[in-house]
């Protein structure tokens, strides 16, 4: 066996090898969600991702003014109906969060509550 051929099968045997560790470790990961603020919930009222997973959120609401706030990641988004909010936050530390709607435009805003689960490394 030539030496070029030699070379040739071990680099596809490496690559094969990396595709497979790669595909094992089930790093951190991006997470898209939709939610949507309405009269007077989230849907959807839960979202679980993995310690250290990039979270995208798409905000929308089809009636009044909401928010989407989490205390324990310093985030209150506020969003209008017709025009979405989308932001991104790395979930870098593990438990449940509530999130809620800070705004006080009608008394069903304060009743507004969701969770984020943030599942620890393993």
């Amino acid at each position: 066996m030539s030496m070029a051929r030699y070379t040739v099968r071990h680099a596809l045997a490496f690559a094969a090898l990396a595709a497979v560790c790669t595909a094992q470790d089930q790093g951190p990961t991006s997470k898209p969600f939709a939610v949507t603020a309405h009269r007077f919930a989230f849907e959807p009222a839960r979202i679980e991702v993995n310690q250290d997973d990039l979270v995208k959120i798409d905000l929308r609401t089809t009636d009044i003014a909401h928010s989407l706030t989490i205390d324990a990641y310093r985030i209150a988004k506020r969003v209008e109906p017709g025009h979405p909010v989308t932001f991104e936050f790395r979930a870098d530390h593990a438990g449940t969060f509530p999130y809620y709607c800070n705004l006080r435009l009608e008394d069903g805003c304060r009743r507004m509550r969701g969770e984020l689960v943030v599942r620890p490394r393993r």
